[in-house]
């Protein structure tokens, strides 16, 4: 059911400079309770300054914001949702909206929602609550530790690793699939484990529930399971009366599941998001959810379409919308914009990987000289392996750079340690926690941490279990003082709080320096964690919303060049969403790229790489360049040896839509002549002469 534009002369103020589609979206129901409503939100059509009118216009016409859940998909999100709705709603009502979007206190992540309910509800569902949450490195050494405990480290085939495991878990809790479905799907080298995974399953569950600890997915397992007992369904869908979600293309089964069990009629609840943006299937998020939200609900959920791109030029739209045009199931719309522009997308001919990668520098420098800064240009690519000759050429280049990936803040083994502290002494039945604190002092290995957690296990009071314990003489010096300070955070109160994360960083600094080279920098790192740590009114809210929501740096991960304020941007297109530059290079847009070989099976893995190919021409302004290498040098086949592989421009490019493109080849005169680069004789050998040093 498409919902018509209001009229716009009865609009208030505050809403005037929302296009008609936005203020459809923002007014849909009158600010009353109403039936379900889907936002089709096209890229860069204003999809949040949408949801957050849309909020403010609720608390403006009266509904109360402690009864409203926004959920987004980070804390970052939330939080300035919640700012934009403030500011929004104050131009109406001035002071008092500053207090009423302060009891906007229901918007975060499904995960730290889901966590808090599971912790108000802990008593009806069996759960203690005290629990603590694992974040995936964690999962993972619990589930690597059962699996060593179940003998399979030591199988005489190899057995699937622990980060493995865990996602094969992970995606058969989130996409509510059979194990062995999974398996056949995305790990067909590991169906031959099948029953051996399934008891490994089972065992690091009961490991989970004997610890008092939760993973990522039990934050959404539990929270659906409780979901489907209609008494707690309806206690929680009772304190809410709208249910505000955004990019819900992202979502995955159990995530859909949730949000029609709170409300099953839909009323209250909006959705917004873009089929056309779905491309996280490998996270399990199903594209189906948004496709098939309209016909949950009888009537059906009224629909609003944003399609005014304020982002790109219309020439880009034209080829963009060209491309998603031939996906056979969609929510159709054709962006349009008033940036009008003569200059079409290129479709770029290389000779291969190393004229591509001259080419993005080439043209990389050219902008810069014509000033468009490094950082307003970007350099998209499917895989992360895919940039790897273009690194070299902007290193040998002296062009500064950055690449989006590696660590994340928490990922960092200082700050995983010092945060295990912290989780230890809220939970001392956290066996990862414990192994991985105890440990760091010297002289301690497996061994002694299991048998000193297993001292405090059977004590009266951990502490006093960790005080008796007989440690080996190399850390009898070390012991009293990690004792003192277990001791003391244990009967730390909110109070003290974040003086105990300082108090465990003073403790920390003198493994931390013997422990690693580059200490100062990383004791820069626990400096900005206790930063963070003062925004939080406990350690047990800190240690949650840290750990379902990081922060994004830290020292162990390339950051932004030191030395120059200005670098390009590469990253995978997944990485990409959500962002825009003025100029965009698409790396390798050929068969066997994007779409990637491994997705050329399924119609539905198909479609997503179409997806994919859209969300990475979208993310340009004013430029966007298609680069389409005509061979690559696969090097040690078996077979065949070393040896080129011609490719073919991506299927997703067809003959119809080259109109949209200015196609050009580049350069010409290098590649005319279609020959292939022969590998020129080494003058020395120098490998063989480091080999004959230490002969």
């Amino acid at each position: 059911m498409d919902v018509a534009a209001p009229d716009s002369t009865a609009q208030p103020s505050y809403l005037d400079r929302l296009n008609p589609a936005q203020r459809a979206a923002v007014e849909y129901g009158g600010g009353a309770v109403s039936g379900p409503l889907l936002v089709i939100a096209g890229a860069g059509s204003g999809k949040t300054n949408t949801l957050a009118h849309r909020v403010a216009h609720l608390i403006v016409a009266g509904a109360d914001p402690r009864r409203i859940l926004l959920m987004t998909f980070s804390r970052r999100a939330a939080a300035e949702m919640t700012r934009r709705v403030e500011r929004i709603a104050g131009e109406v009502m001035g002071e008092k909206a500053v207090a009423l979007a302060g009891g906007l206190d229901w918007a975060g992540t499904f995960h730290s929602v889901g966590a808090r309910l599971l912790r108000e509800h802990a008593a009806e569902i069996g759960l203690d609550p005290a629990f603590t949450i694992h974040d995936r490195e964690d999962s993972a050494d619990l589930m690597n530790l059962v699996r060593h405990e179940r003998g399979l480290s030591k199988t005489e085939a190899r057995f699937p690793a622990k980060g493995t495991c865990l996602a094969i878990y992970s995606r058969t809790v989130n996409s509510q699939e059979p194990l062995d479905e999974v398996l056949g799907k995305a790990f067909p080298w590991c169906t031959g484990w099948a029953d051996e995974l399934r008891g490994l399953f089972a065992a690091y569950v009961e490991a989970k529930q004997a610890d008092n600890v939760l993973d990522f997915d039990d934050l959404l397992l539990y929270w659906a399971q409780m979901a489907a007992e209609p008494a707690l369904a309806a206690a929680m869908g009772g304190r809410f009366d709208h249910i505000l979600v955004d990019e819900y293309q992202d979502t995955n089964r159990l995530q859909a599941s949730i949000l029609t069990a709170l409300k099953p009629d839909g009323r209250g609840l909006t959705v917004v998001g873009d089929d056309a943006q779905s491309i996280y299937s490998f996270r399990a998020a199903d594209v189906r959810n948004i496709l098939d939200f309209p016909a949950l609900f009888s009537p059906p959920a009224g629909i609003v379409t944003l399609d005014r791109n304020y982002r790109s030029t219309e020439t880009i739209l034209a080829a963009a919308n060209a491309v998603i045009g031939e996906a056979p199931e969609r929510f159709a719309k054709n962006l349009w914009s008033d940036r009008r522009s003569s200059a079409r997308p290129r479709l770029v001919a290389v000779r291969d990987d190393a004229g591509q990668a001259n080419y993005v520098c080439d043209r990389v420098l050219e902008e810069r000289e014509a000033g468009t800064a490094l950082k307003a240009q970007a350099v998209l690519f499917r895989a992360a392996h895919h940039s790897g000759p273009l690194e070299v050429e902007l290193t040998r280049r002296n062009i500064p750079f950055v690449k989006f990936g590696g660590l994340k803040f928490l990922d960092s083994a200082h700050v995983k340690d010092v945060l295990a502290v912290l989780r230890l002494a809220e939970n001392p039945r956290d066996r990862v926690a414990g192994f991985r604190v105890l440990q760091l002092m010297p002289g301690v290995g497996p061994t002694t941490a299991g048998a000193a957690m297993e001292a405090m296990a059977t004590a009266l009071d951990p502490a006093l279990g960790l005080s008796a314990f007989r440690v080996p003489p190399r850390s009898e010096a070390d012991w009293p003082a990690f004792v003192d300070l277990f001791a003391g955070l244990r009967t730390s109160s909110a109070a003290k709080w974040p003086a105990d994360l300082e108090r465990t960083r003073l403790w920390y600094e003198p493994h931390l320096e013997r422990i690693h080279e580059d200490s100062a920098m990383r004791r820069a790192d626990l400096l900005q964690l206790e930063q963070i740590a003062s925004s939080y009114p406990s350690r047990e809210r800190f240690l949650t919303d840290l750990t379902l929501d990081p922060p994004a740096a830290s020292s162990d991960r390339p950051g932004p060049p030191h030395l120059d304020e200005d670098f390009l941007i590469l990253s995978t297109i997944h990485s990409a969403k959500g962002q825009e530059w003025k100029n965009v290079f698409v790396l390798n847009c050929v068969d066997g790229c994007i779409p990637i070989d491994l997705a050329a099976g399924e119609s539905a893995e198909l479609e997503e790489e179409r997806r994919l190919l859209y969300v990475a021409m979208t993310r340009a302004k004013d430029s966007l360049d298609l680069i389409v290498p005509q061979r690559f040098y696969v090097h040690g086949q078996a077979a065949r040896g070393d040896r080129h592989v011609y490719a073919s421009r991506t299927r997703f490019v067809t003959d119809r839509m080259l109109p949209h493109f200015e196609q050009i080849s580049w350069p010409l005169s290098k590649w005319q002549d279609g020959t292939a680069p022969s590998p020129a004789a080494p003058v020395v050998d120098l490998r063989q002469k480091m080999r004959n040093m230490w002969r």
